[in-house]
């Protein structure tokens, strides 16, 4: 799981949709900007973007500002379309099968407006979507929480048209009391109140279950326009795209932190400080060159052992793995599925 970028930038409809519902609850747009750096103005503007950092200290002040209570994330999150996700809803939305939009879902996750991880786990005749929040600053973790896991039965709602399938849920949160019916309302269970980990879990029969909107030719291409953006949005600057050019001269055989800070004319505890504050570490950004290059040596027709010796692993089966967590398929799986839908037979279809 990778957690998000707090400094790469993202649209502010999801800032704009917060300051909205903190609207009827009486807030002004200037309090809940307060601290962000954010013009009222600008921030409707339609081309707007906002760090996950500047969003995060807008929720903060309304969490502050109405009380860290239980069910109010789930009430923010009914305020959000699958339109508002932009290509990253139209993946889901064009997707054939609910397991397919999970996948797509999951898979681009750091396109939506969530500021937790999310994982698929496969038991048998089950599969978890595990959410995780330990990296959200403990003052809006509740909230942030209870907002990006209601997505989950929201979108199957607005998609399907009906209510959520029937699951088991789980929040590594306090019972919440009497704020509990607003789970039963909103995920159609009552949740597991205590866990270790947040998730929600469907039996596997559910993910054949084919989506009204369907079209697999547009959802092939909102996939690549997924993939593009976020290649976009992760494209470092400063500090970060100083480290991953030096990673990129020899991947086979990359710098220590301590090389690359020596380079830098650093101490390495400067490097790792600089790095942190741009939201990233020194192990993130080898794994994200890796991440990229990897991906593109496969496609330009390298074997799997041959870019596993590119990039550096001892051992096929190291790289096999860390590919599964990037795409959620192993090399040979992913050239496959690449090659079916990149055919001439396909494209036509």
């Amino acid at each position: 799981m990778t957690t998000p970028d707090l400094h790469t930038k993202r649209p502010a409809a999801s800032l704009v949709l917060m300051l909205d519902w903190a609207a009827e609850f009486g807030l002004t747009v200037q309090q809940c900007l307060v601290g962000t750096r954010i013009s009222p103005a600008a921030v409707r503007s339609p081309a707007a973007e906002v760090s996950g950092q500047q969003e995060l200290r807008a929720i903060a002040n309304i969490v502050a500002a109405l009380g860290d209570r239980p069910g109010l994330g789930l009430q923010a999150a009914a305020r959000y379309p699958v339109t508002a996700f932009g290509v990253w809803g139209f993946a889901i939305l064009t997707s054939p099968t609910l397991g397919e939009a999970i996948d797509v879902a999951v898979r681009f996750v750091r396109l939506s407006y969530a500021f937790c991880t999310f994982e698929t786990r496969r038991h048998g005749d089950e599969l978890s979507i595990v959410i995780d929040a330990r990296s959200v600053p403990a003052p809006v973790r509740r909230f942030v929480l209870e907002r990006d896991a209601a997505a989950i039965p929201n979108l199957y709602r607005e998609i399907l048209g009906a209510p959520p399938p029937p699951s088991r849920i789980s929040f590594a949160l306090p019972d919440p009391g009497p704020a509990v019916g607003l789970y039963e309302e909103m995920f159609g269970a009552v949740p597991e109140f205590g866990d270790a980990i947040t998730s929600v879990t469907l039996p596997a029969e559910l993910l054949s279950v084919p989506l009204p909107q369907a079209s697999s030719h547009t959802a092939r291409l909102a996939e690549q326009q997924c993939r593009l953006l976020l290649e976009q949005r992760e494209a470092r600057t400063g500090r970060a795209g100083q480290v991953r050019d030096l990673l990129l001269t020899d991947p086979a055989r990359p710098p220590t932190l301590a090389q690359v800070a020596e380079r830098l004319s650093c101490s390495t505890r400067t490097l790792r400080r600089q790095l942190e504050a741009e939201g990233t570490s020194f192990r993130k950004l080898l794994d994200e060159v890796r991440h990229h290059l990897g991906t593109e040596l496969l496609q330009s027709g390298m074997t799997v052992e041959q870019v596993s010796n590119r990039l550096g692993y001892n051992d096929v089966s190291n790289f096999s793995h860390a590919f599964h967590r990037w795409k959620g398929d192993s090399p040979r799986a992913y050239l496959a599925r690449q090659t079916m839908t990149t055919s001439p037979r396909t494209r036509n279809r």
